[in-house]
């Protein structure tokens, strides 16, 4: 489905991530992990970068581009953030909160306009965006009551906003033979990090009654990224077990 095209995928370390660059090599593709976790050694499939850093940015497509002759396709997936995410609506500073629409938001921005140079001059490739089912509905902080919790304000403002800047590069580079489209998940099952009570509530509710794993989403985005989709752009395809629906 993927036959040798090459294909970044900012964050491939971590939990989701991961199951990307997996689902797109069983597929054929030539998977490349731009993550600032590891060191350059395209042979292996990984390239250090900085997706918050310009120059980073550029170089890791330069050196892409330089060995492969082309880019495919891009899924942007890293997520960084900072040390007190998840903090409160009526705490947050709004550095924190510039911060983080930064790291996350502008890179999507960047990596996506840098990477969309390369492709159109080829006439064609295809970009995955990972959103969030908190960009386009609110959050249930019923979730979160048992042990304080909350679900950061900032998520829901920058999934939002990647998925209509999807719409926008959708119809802006759809004349040139480029796709982009969005993926977005539902609660995805991390256990060590998430509070007991958290994964009881959210699987009473979904209508699956489980949260999703990682390979329930990783098979959506090599589709999206092959040329069974070759019609489809500027959609944001929902994979949360039904939360969406109810």
């Amino acid at each position: 489905m993927l036959e040798n095209k090459v294909i970044i995928i900012t964050g491939g370390s971590g939990l989701i991530g991961q199951a990307i660059l997996e689902d797109i090599s069983e597929n054929g593709g030539i998977a490349i992990n731009a993550d600032i976790s590891v060191k350059t050694d395209l042979d292996s499939g990984t390239i250090r970068t900085d997706i918050t850093d310009e120059l980073s940015v550029q170089q890791t497509v330069d050196t892409i581009v330089n060995k492969y002759g082309r880019i495919d396709g891009l899924v942007n997936n890293a997520y960084p953030r900072t040390s007190d995410w998840g903090t409160k609506f009526e705490n947050i500073p709004l550095e924190s909160w510039r911060k983080n629409v930064d790291m996350q938001m502008n890179s999507y921005f960047l990596f996506s306009q840098r990477v969309l140079k390369a492709m159109e001059e080829r006439g064609k490739g295809a970009i995955v965006n990972i959103a969030s089912i908190y960009g386009i509905v609110g959050n249930d902080f019923t979730l979160y009551e048992e042990y304080g919790g909350s679900s950061p304000a900032a998520y829901s403002a920058i999934k939002g906003g990647i998925i209509n800047l999807s719409r926008y590069l959708a119809s802006y580079y759809g004349a040139k033979n480029i796709r982009i489209n969005c993926v977005s998940p539902g609660g995805i099952k991390d256990a060590k990090n998430q509070h007991p009570s958290f994964i009881q509530r959210y699987e009473q509710k979904v209508p699956m009654r489980r949260l999703g794993e990682p390979k329930d989403i990783a098979p959506a985005v090599s589709f999206l990224l092959s040329e069974k989709a070759k019609y489809i752009t500027g959609q944001n395809l929902i994979i949360d077990g039904g939360w969406t629906s109810i």
